[in-house]
């Protein structure tokens, strides 16, 4: 007992003496060794693993309390968790031939013991200094994923906070005067793993479009993507390159997502400033429910190939006289309206090819032509005559689009 106190009294001496000569010596070569870490996230450690190797003593609560704290401060000044571990590691082992309790040993046994403290001492403090270092970068992630959720929500509503916006931004290194398009994708049923959709979304996106100016994010029991855009000159279409690889992309990526099928995607198109992620965002959700009830074959909708659909649905007592005008006398057929849609529905978009309309709805082309006659006997308007096509597509397309004849036509004055 009184070799023990006696030890533990010329440890708190020599410590004392070494304070800013030895231990700041070990401390500096140890941050050489972490690459340059800062001393700082050290604290007291060195003096108390001095005092540990000559008292027998682990580290009490306060002292491992101290070292997590510096952990946490490692993890906010984004000192990597394995340089930080180095940090620590190092300046032990350097300490450990100038321990007094090494030093001054007179046998091998007190050599032993010693070492046996310095190494629980040393597991001890690097298990604080990462639970610190964790739990900060837990918490660093949640605050960032609420910022990207109120980020995201912000820009997709169009927040009239600009400069706010902006500011808000720029660490997640969107630069809004660039053009920026956004696409959805909405699951075929709900999805209780939402998140765990998001995150392998935003892993195939990452890895496809990089890092910079990318967002993917869970709105409103879909996902979201914000990647930039690219302006087509003034006077020239849109090109589909880029969104319709974009499209492809976020389809087989969720489509490795059995729990959400079938997934329908929508395209908006690229516009700059923050403004412009809002207008796209309002185009990707009107071509998600464009594209839905359009049936669309691959699942995937762009908004400038809806145009026509958006201007038809902008007058709806206008195209709703259209339909009843032209394709209500339909209903009389046997059968119903619905066989003689679908045949010229098939007929235009097959280019009025007889052949091609047959093969697509697997009828013989007598069965196709039988029903197209049958449509102009009807409605008075011939599928086959030029001048007759254009008035039959567009009611056939609006009729899609409202849903009849299972809906009823909507009366808007």
């Amino acid at each position: 007992m009184g070799e023990a106190r006696g030890a533990s009294g010329g440890s708190r001496r020599r410590v004392g003496a070494a304070h800013t000569t030895e231990l700041a010596e070990v401390a500096d070569a140890a941050s050489r060794d972490a690459d340059g870490v800062p001393v700082e996230l050290l604290g007291d450690f060195l003096e108390r693993l001095v005092e540990a190797a000559g008292s027998g003593r682990r580290l009490n609560r306060a002292s491992l309390e101290r070292i997590g704290a510096a952990g946490s401060r490692a993890a906010e000044m984004g000192v990597p968790l394995g340089r930080t571990v180095e940090l620590y590691v190092s300046a032990a082992w350097r300490l450990w031939r100038r321990l007094p309790a090494v030093a001054e040993a007179t046998d091998a046994e007190q050599v032993r013991l010693a070492g046996e403290t310095v190494l629980r001492v040393v597991n001890d403090g690097l298990a604080a200094l990462a639970d610190g270092y964790l739990v900060a970068r837990r918490q660093m992630v949640r605050r960032e994923e609420a910022l990207r959720r109120e980020l995201i929500d912000d820009l997709l509503r169009g927040d009239p906070d600009v400069a706010g916006i902006v500011q808000r931004a720029e660490p997640f290194g969107l630069d809004l005067a660039r053009p920026h398009q956004v696409a959805l994708a909405l699951p075929g049923q709900r999805l209780t793993e939402i998140v765990t959709a998001t995150g392998r979304l935003e892993r195939v996106i990452l890895d496809r479009f990089g890092d910079r100016e990318v967002l993917v994010a869970a709105k409103d029991g879909m996902l979201a993507v914000l990647v930039p855009g690219t302006m087509a000159p003034p006077g020239r279409r849109q090109g589909r390159r880029d969104a319709g690889e974009l499209g492809q992309v976020m389809l087989r990526a969720l489509e490795a997502i059995p729990a959400g099928a079938p997934w329908r995607v929508a395209i908006g198109r690229p516009y700059p400033g923050a403004f412009g992620i809002a207008r796209s965002y309002e185009e990707a959700r009107e071509a998600l429910d464009l594209g839905g009830k359009l049936d669309l074959a691959d699942n995937v909708a762009y908004a400038e190939d809806l145009l026509v659909y958006r201007m038809l649905l902008r007058d709806q007592s206008a195209i709703a006289d259209l339909i009843e005008g032209v394709l209500t006398p339909l209903t009389t057929a046997r059968g119903g309206a619905d066989p003689l849609l679908e045949t010229l529905e098939a007929y235009f978009a097959c280019g009025g090819v007889a052949t091609h309309t047959a093969r697509r709805l697997h009828l013989s082309v007598r069965a196709v032509t039988y029903r197209l006659n049958r449509v102009h006997e009807l409605t008075g308007y011939d599928p086959t005559n030029p001048a007759d096509w254009f008035t039959l597509h567009a009611a056939v397309l609006g009729a899609r689009l409202l849903g009849w004849p299972h809906r009823p036509l909507p009366r808007i004055s």
